[in-house]
């Protein structure tokens, strides 16, 4: 494991902020406190009250070779408008201010990539603060983790946001894409089908009847796609899966080829076709059935995933 980083993230009410970071895969410790102010050790009083200059804001411990901070700060700004100033949902003032504190300077940089994205998004100003840490100090003790012990407790973010984090456990960058050595190394059915939308013949494929443990990937950018414990014989001769691994490692086009409407799916990394999605999967999975090609996948086996690089999603594989 590589050495652990820390960042300082204010969103608004620092409750919610925390509960929903630390849901996140790859994060290893949290905890609330005021940062970037100008008296030392404030109460929550004094925060409130006494224009203290402080944010709320939460101390974020992270794994990088689980999640890069690019990532972190993309899912932190799922529950943040960074277009408001000094407010976030009901709660008005300098505290609830949005920002980014640093203490390694490498970091500015990826986070002024991530915040000049965001603002090309908003037709507003986006106001997140981008700065080194001045100052920071721990919150009172019923601040941490404090909707765990109070769940039903105010919280600015929607409670379903703070669990549906939990889903996104592959991150983007970690993985590229050369179209060139693609190329290279398929085939030319192989090519054919991830290029131009092709489809391989039923029953004549590596993984329509194969149900080993373990790990499904992208052929062409080594992406993690499908987990075995997720697949299941729809009997319809290609691989199918309840769902991938994680909701954004696909995406999904409106498909009317061959006087046919159907959803098709393409891998998030390398845009390549990888089949279609139907809602007529096992009501026990969820009901949806991701008909994909053997020939865009290569799957490791579960004693080989980590010297293949894939330690991290072992726990995932049942």
């Amino acid at each position: 494991m590589q050495p652990k980083k820390e960042i300082y993230l204010a969103g608004g009410c620092f409750w919610g902020v925390e509960s929903y970071v630390k849901n996140i895969f790859g994060v290893l410790e949290t905890e609330t406190g005021y940062a970037n102010g100008t008296t030392e050790n404030p109460t929550y009083e004094e925060v409130c009250f006494s224009y203290t200059g402080h944010a709320e804001a939460v101390k974020v411990v992270y794994d990088p070779s689980v999640i890069t901070l690019r990532y972190l700060l993309e899912l932190f700004f799922k529950i943040i408008d960074p277009t408001t100033e000094n407010r976030q949902g009901y709660d008005v003032g300098e505290q609830y201010r949005t920002g980014i504190y640093y203490t390694d300077t490498a970091d500015k940089a990826i986070i002024s990539l991530v915040t000049d994205e965001i603002r090309a998004a908003y037709r507003d100003p986006t106001v997140t603060e981008n700065l080194p840490l001045d100052n920071y100090y721990t919150a009172e003790d019923y601040h941490q983790r404090y909707l765990d012990a109070n769940p039903t407790g105010y919280c600015h973010i929607d409670y379903q946001t703070i669990i549906d984090v939990k889903q996104y456990i592959v991150d983007p960058y970690f993985y590229e894409f050369d179209r060139e050595k693609a190329e290279s190394v398929l085939t030319e059915s192989e090519k054919y089908i991830a290029f131009s939308c092709g489809t391989e013949p039923p029953f004549q494929n590596a993984y329509d009847d194969y149900f080993e443990k373990g790990l499904y990937v992208d052929k062409t950018s080594g992406e993690p796609l499908f987990l075995s414990a997720d697949k299941f014989d729809a009997g319809c001769g290609w691989p199918a899966f309840s769902k991938p691994i994680a909701p954004d490692v696909v995406r999904y086009l409106e498909d009317d080829s061959f006087h046919m409407h159907r959803v098709e799916v393409r891998s998030r990394v390398s845009d390549i076709h990888l089949g279609h999605v139907f809602d007529d999967g096992p009501p026990e999975m969820g009901g949806r059935r991701f008909c994909i090609n053997s020939a865009v996948l290569d799957f490791i086996p579960l004693n080989e995933m980590s010297d293949a690089g894939y330690a991290k999603f072992t726990k995932f594989i049942t």
